[in-house]
């Protein structure tokens, strides 16, 4: 059984939101403060019976600010679960909850109490007089399948059958939250996920007896060891001198109580590499701490699963990329993602999404009006299958940072992502990271491929798409035509993306007067002197004020080819990364990269 859908109305940040899973592995991105946590902690609500109650009598903080509590409304949280046909004990938990053949549901509501409603109906209370106390929380299953968890009303009473806590123990979720102490975990007995792995693998009473017998001798060892006696009496003589006779208890030393829970409390892992052997995990660091214990954890699972006797587990894990090094974070998600337990992640790290499936990715965007959007990135119908595959590919740790960015621009290579954002600041004063621009190359042209995911109901941020007139890869040579597959820039305008061309290419849109001095210090330090000279010659006339307009444009478009020729000699990239930086040396940057950025920037 795995949830496939996610339903919240106005819980924390979360105004409306409407998602659906599908998948062992959802991985929740967004910028911060977009309701990652909060989205974790609504399932928590409605199926982590270990969740504190009290958590569940929500406070002001926890209703969206967009409610006033004063007039009758509710917070919702629905869950959609699948996949439990067949399987006994699923079935059993879910059979009041269904709504249709292998589907069921389950809901949280915070609304006015009954007599409340009541007093609302006869006219006894009037609207805009509630307070929070007025209002308490209820959890229900099934209803009528013809009422979308997205219909239901406050005043809707008639709907599903009340849900017990005692029918939710037999669905374990396991909540790992981003900065947990994990050495702790490890050592309470009620939270360690060793203890509960040997719990799991049922002992029998035979070699229980045997293990309690070899404490039994340990202890009588100690025992006879003459300093640990001595030492032994004279704690239990002072402990009875102190108590007095009315509260006296014989007390000794030994290695733990002879029973079996005492020695599964006393277990401890110990561990080995190629500079110690046999020390406690309190000698790591966090970040290996945290996989140790996901992975005892992952092994409860298995052999919880194995056994047949649960009805489903969920794990939600939240910035497992805390304390992790990027190649740690790519090993746990590697290996979560083949465990077969249904796992809900939040993240916001791009070594994470890159590797993530796309159809896993589920976002969270804030919108101008700080409502947050929600979707399921694969589930766009402009995207097609091959396009997908190619999001895929091409969504690296580097590149997926436009998933997180809350404006992006989207150019074509190396020489834009090095340049623009060097020369702005250089301009301007301004990091562009800093007011929320993100620069992302592409590698290319297919800026279509990219630019479906700027739409209503998937990625609500402004998108701007800066390119070259002839949009052929800038890394293709001369003797190639323009690139067949290249898109209509003009189709890919909308509600949240807007395109800029340059009239000719990069190279060429860099070269001015106000920018000269940098790209003569660039081809300086490449070792280009004749290039350099015109370059240095060029500017002379510009500053000279003798030349007309057309032979000022015409001085233009003969350097232009110059720095582009230097540029594909030395490399569009390798030239741009060096004349980044002299980008101090400049004071103006091209007209269509600066509408782009005044568009993002509106």
């Amino acid at each position: 059984m795995k949830i496939s859908r996610i339903v919240i109305q106005n819980y924390r940040g979360l105004k409306s939101v409407d998602i659906n899973v599908g998948n062992d592995l959802a991985c929740i991105i967004g910028e911060n403060n977009t309701g990652k946590t909060a989205l974790l902690r609504a399932v928590q609500i409605c199926l982590d019976v270990s969740f504190p109650s009290m958590y569940r009598s929500l406070v002001r903080e926890d209703i969206h600010a967009s409610i006033d509590i004063s007039h009758p409304n509710q917070v919702l949280i629905g869950i959609e679960l699948t996949g439990f046909e067949g399987i006994v004990n699923q079935e059993a938990l879910v059979a009041t909850w269904k709504t249709a053949a292998d589907t069921a549901r389950i809901f949280y509501r915070f609304r006015p109490r009954l007599s409340v409603r009541e007093a609302l109906q006869h006219g006894e209370i009037q609207p805009g007089e509630l307070t929070l106390e007025d209002y308490q929380w209820e959890l229900k299953g099934g209803g009528n399948p013809e009422t979308d968890l997205t219909e239901i009303s406050w005043d809707d009473d008639d709907i599903g059958e009340s849900v017990r806590f005692s029918d939710l123990q037999s669905f374990l979720v396991v909540n790992l939250p981003a900065l947990r102490d994990v050495e702790s975990d490890l050592r309470n007995f009620r939270t360690s996920p060793l203890v509960r792995l040997i719990e799991a693998c049922e002992i029998d009473q035979a070699e229980q007896n045997a293990l309690i017998a070899i404490l039994d001798n340990a202890n009588q060892q100690i025992e006879a060891s003459a300093t640990i006696a001595d030492i032994a009496t004279s704690i239990d003589a002072s402990f009875k001198d102190v108590s007095g006779p009315a509260f006296e208890m014989d007390a000794t030393l030994g290695l733990s109580a002879a029973t079996f829970q005492a020695i599964i409390r006393n277990l401890k892992i110990l561990l080995s590499d190629l500079a110690l052997d046999s020390f406690e995990p309190n000698r790591n660091g966090l970040g290996m701490n945290n996989i140790l214990y996901i992975a005892i954890l992952m092994e409860y699972l298995e052999r919880r699963r194995t056994r047949g006797n649960s009805a489903g587990q969920l794990v939600l894990v939240e910035e497992p990329e805390a304390h992790l090094h990027p190649q740690l974070q790519a090993s746990l998600l590697i290996a979560l993602r083949s465990k077969g337990v249904q796992i809900l992640l939040s993240s916001h790290s791009t070594q994470i999404t890159s590797l993530a499936p796309f159809n896993t990715l589920i976002s969270l965007t804030k919108r101008a009006d700080a409502t947050i959007a929600s979707s399921n990135l694969a589930a766009n119908d402009q995207l097609s299958e091959d396009d997908i595959a190619d999001l895929e590919r091409y969504l690296d740790s580097t590149k997926s940072n436009l998933l997180f960015a809350r404006k992006v621009m989207l150019v074509e290579g190396a020489a834009e992502l090095f340049l623009i954002p060097a020369l702005y600041e250089a301009v301007h004063g301004i990091n562009l990271e800093r007011v929320g621009i993100s620069v992302v190359a592409i590698h290319g042209v297919h800026f279509n491929v990219f630019a479906a995911l700027f739409r209503q109901g998937n990625l609500e941020k402004r998108c701007a798409i800066v390119a070259d007139a002839d949009l052929k890869p800038s890394d293709a040579g001369d003797e190639f035509d323009v690139d067949v597959d290249a898109p209509d820039l003009a189709a890919l305008r909308g509600d949240f993306v807007e395109v800029f061309a340059g009239a000719t290419t990069l190279e060429r849109e860099l070269v001015m007067q106000e920018t000269l001095p940098m790209l003569i210090a660039a081809t300086r330090q490449l070792g280009a002197p004749r290039i350099t000279a015109q370059l240095e010659a060029g500017l002379a006339s510009l500053e000279g004020g003798e030349l007309d307009i057309d032979e000022e444009n015409a001085l233009l478009e003969q350097l232009g080819t110059a720095v582009l020729n230097t540029a594909k000699r030395f490399g569009k990239g390798r030239f741009a990364q060096v004349a980044a930086r002299y980008a101090s040396l400049s004071t103006a940057l091209p007209r269509y990269i600066e509408d782009a950025i005044d568009w993002l920037n509106e």
